[in-house]
């Protein structure tokens, strides 16, 4: 059986009784990451705040190039740069100081065990107890509502009381899907939101998707995250999306059946949510679970760069 220490590399010389941290964020792409969620929280964290690199995984081990080909720049007559992956973990300090860990880069193509086992391996090591993941999923809700999410864990104790909108649904895997598997069979906390992101805006830049997603990985953990310029972010981008959909009649009747959608579905409750709403008048698990699939084959596996 491999070493599963042979995939990474340490970084650093710092001692690692200085480099431990009790949470490590998991952000490493997937099948799907709609709205570009994750990618717009993971970057403006590691832009944000100060940040170290602790260890680097063996790339060259675990991702496809001809699958997603990393891009080169050719000047006139020569080759001259090369945009070479890299998947780190980083040791980040929080605003009041507190460390925690970063997990990002490209999702791994090839021994994924191998990779979560490392994992397992670095949050012994580093002192890790929770370990959190988010990112988008697509949903047939407007961009002009409250932004849901869905909340998963390996201990209901981790996300509280909260209503969902699934039932029991079959999606491709991801790694960060089964690193919270393997971690809860091995009783260890993991938790996981994903926030719901409107279909029509799943390939495109949503902020206001990582705005939450920020949110609830800061909830979740207690650690102090500045958003301000995230949120900033986010309102040119809403205006930028605004003036788009203004100049599709198409995509306004949509928006606007989706909207009728949903005030329905809000009509005479209290609470300011999708989520609050009486789970017999919501699509079915059947029902979403089929918009989800459709979405899905229809989803080509060609990623984005890292």
């Amino acid at each position: 059986m491999p070493d599963p220490s042979e995939l990474f590399t340490f970084e650093t010389d710092i001692p690692l009784a200085e480099l431990r941290a009790s949470v490590m964020l998991v952000s490493l792409g997937g099948f799907v990451d709609a709205g570009q969620t994750q990618q717009l929280m993971t970057e403006h964290v590691l832009a944000t705040l100060p940040h170290t690199v602790v260890a680097s995984f063996d790339v060259d081990q675990l991702l496809d190039y001809r699958g997603r080909r990393p891009t080169m720049l050719f000047d006139r007559d020569r080759w001259s740069s090369y945009a070479d992956p890299t998947l780190r973990l980083y040791r980040v300090l929080d605003a009041d100081g507190e460390p925690f860990l970063v997990l990002y880069g490209p999702e791994p193509d090839y021994r994924w065990e191998g990779v979560i086992k490392a994992v397992k391996v670095l949050n012994e090591m580093l002192g890790v107890t929770l370990t959190v993941s988010v990112h988008g999923i697509p949903m047939a809700v407007p961009h002009t509502r409250p932004i849901g999410r869905t909340a998963h864990a390996t201990d209901p104790k981790l996300i509280g009381e909260h209503e969902t909108l699934f039932g029991a649904v079959q999606v491709p895997g991801s790694i960060a899907a089964l690193l919270e598997l393997r971690l809860g069979e091995s009783g260890k906390d993991a938790l996981g939101f994903a926030v719901h992101v409107p279909h029509y805006l799943a390939q495109a830049q949503f902020a206001d998707a990582a705005v939450l997603a920020l949110g609830s990985f800061a909830g979740a953990t207690g650690l102090n995250i500045p958003a301000e310029d995230l949120v900033a972010a986010a309102g040119l981008n809403r205006a930028e999306i605004l003036q788009e959909i203004a100049a599709s009649e198409e995509v306004t009747q949509v928006v606007e059946a989706l909207e009728r959608q949903y005030d329905a579905y809000l009509q005479g409750r209290e609470k300011p949510g999708l989520l609050a709403t009486d789970v017999r008048d919501l699509p079915t698990a059947d029902e979403l679970g089929a918009e989800f699939e459709q979405y899905l084959r229809s989803h080509t596996d060609e990623e984005p760069q890292d």
